[in-house]
């Protein structure tokens, strides 16, 4: 079996500088038993549960949200089904992808036997890592989606809530606990409650968790927005505890898109707007003036829009006045950019030919590790081919410091 990624062309002196890696964007695909080894007997047979059913007969993504269900009976193998509710969604190739060339990576059902084990058991991620030359991971979910919208969408948000603590419990006391701490626990919160998102990010706080996930752009699942004031409860808990918050593309759901015929490599593309827009909302909305502890983290965005952006609002900022609209700053949105927002790329060198105004302090590195766009398990090597030229402190920063200094990870810098 071979790598979804090709290893690059580059020297091995440049390799030589790519310290163990800290890799702020991997996933997760949950074991099977997650949920129905915790939940209250009274929910396992409707909270998420792993079916085994004929694969689906078409699959539509409807912005970053699945729509499918079983096909027809005796079509043609079984494949694995997450089940909850009524919401039906198939294990995918495209999300565990790692170990296929890329021709045999489609968009169809799998069963957790055609998987690389590294996907979901601890022991077989940990091997994988070393294989990468990674040292510890921080894994956003797969079937909740990255901001846990599927359990936001729930019918019953008793069982819900149940659901997001399960996941945390699992998080903490299994996928990370049994890593000696080379896996990063990254928790969900109760979307549709403030109140609760900002006690589950306390509960979770106080038993060592520094990241939450977050969705880029709330409004788009249909919830106030952050210039609303609504998400200050859940902002005050993270700023007071020291958790960060963490946004990956397509955890606002909704994705950029021309036309409704345009193939999808369209919005693979255009996806980081959604990046773009949402770092707009945090520099214009008062929030990080307001809560000035809190880090902000965009994974998967890459890094090369981010100058053009950061320019762009200090310049409105400073020009159109009539258009601020009651927002209050007390500096220009560039300073609470530098001081409090971080973002991951792991393929991006024009962006790393801007490093000086992304800001060599404001930028981490990622494998992405199972999907199709992995550098998996070539990614010092992917690492040294974009920014091994840099000096060796610049190096040190983006594979590895700067992820240990935001997250207060228990690890020595390079």
């Amino acid at each position: 079996m071979t790598s979804t990624a090709d290893r690059p062309l580059v020297a091995d002196d440049l390799v030589a500088k790519i310290p163990p890696i800290v890799d702020l964007d991997a996933h997760v695909v949950e074991p099977p038993e997650l949920w129905t080894s915790r939940l209250p007997a009274r929910y396992r047979d409707v909270g998420p549960r792993i079916v085994y059913a004929p694969a689906p007969d078409s699959i539509e993504l409807d912005g970053a949200l699945y729509k499918e269900a079983p096909g027809t009976p005796g079509s043609g193998p079984d494949v694995a089904w997450w089940f909850y509710e009524d919401h039906r969604y198939s294990l995918k190739r495209v999300i565990a992808a790692s170990g296929y060339p890329a021709e045999e990576v489609e968009m169809r059902g799998v069963t957790y036997e055609e998987m690389r084990p590294g996907c979901y058991k601890v022991a077989d991620r940990l091997a994988d890592m070393d294989l990468n030359g990674v040292e510890a991971q921080l894994c956003y979910p797969n079937y909740p989606r990255f901001a846990g919208q599927i359990f936001a969408w729930g019918q019953d948000k008793e069982l819900a809530q149940l659901c997001v603590e399960a996941y945390n419990d699992w998080q903490v006391e299994e996928w990370a606990a049994e890593s000696g701490g080379r896996l990063i626990p990254l928790c969900l919160v109760p979307l549709w409650d403030v109140e609760l998102a900002a006690a589950e990010v306390r509960r979770n706080a106080a038993r060592g968790v520094r990241a939450v996930a977050f969705s880029e752009i709330p409004a788009y699942l249909g919830y106030p927005s952050i210039h609303s004031g609504y998400w200050d409860p859940f902002f005050r808990a993270c700023d007071e505890t020291g958790t960060v918050v963490c946004m990956h593309i397509g955890s606002g759901t909704k994705t950029p898109q021309s036309s409704p015929d345009a193939p999808e490599l369209v919005s693979s593309v255009v996806i980081f707007g959604n990046s773009a827009v949402s770092l707009t909302d945090f520099l214009f909305s008062g929030v990080l003036a307001r809560f000035p502890n809190l880090k902000l983290m965009y994974a998967e965005c890459q890094i090369g829009w981010i100058p053009y952006v950061i320019e762009r609002c200090d310049d409105a900022w400073q020009t159109h006045l009539w258009a601020r609209k009651g927002a209050v700053l007390d500096e220009l949105p560039s300073l609470y950019y530098r001081r409090q927002v971080f973002s991951c790329f792991f393929k991006d060198p024009v962006g790393v030919e801007m490093i000086d105004r992304v800001g060599i302090d404001n930028v981490t590195f990622e494998t992405d590790y199972p999907h199709q766009d992995s550098t998996w398990p070539h990614s010092r090597e992917a690492a040294a081919s974009q920014f091994g030229h840099l000096d060796q402190a610049s190096v040190d920063k983006i594979a590895r410091n700067n992820g240990i200094t935001l997250l207060g990870l228990d690890l020595p810098l390079a």
